[in-house]
């Protein structure tokens, strides 16, 4: 049997769209150069991956 629709409070609606939000980048600071990069990603102005020279630097 059909069960009538109920009335969501904005409350209610917001508490469970509250995870629904995009989650912001994250970045680290690298340890050789000092400069922001995100994690697991190749620095592209040195070339450098976990200490392994991966691309020519730029100049």
């Amino acid at each position: 049997m059909a069960v009538p629709k109920s009335k969501i409070t904005g409350s209610r609606r917001g508490m469970r769209r509250s995870h629904d939000r995009l989650a912001k980048a994250t970045y680290i600071e690298d340890a050789d150069s000092g400069e922001l990069r995100r994690p697991h990603h190749i620095d592209l102005k040195t070339g450098m991956y976990r200490g392994k020279q991966i691309l020519e630097p730029k100049d």
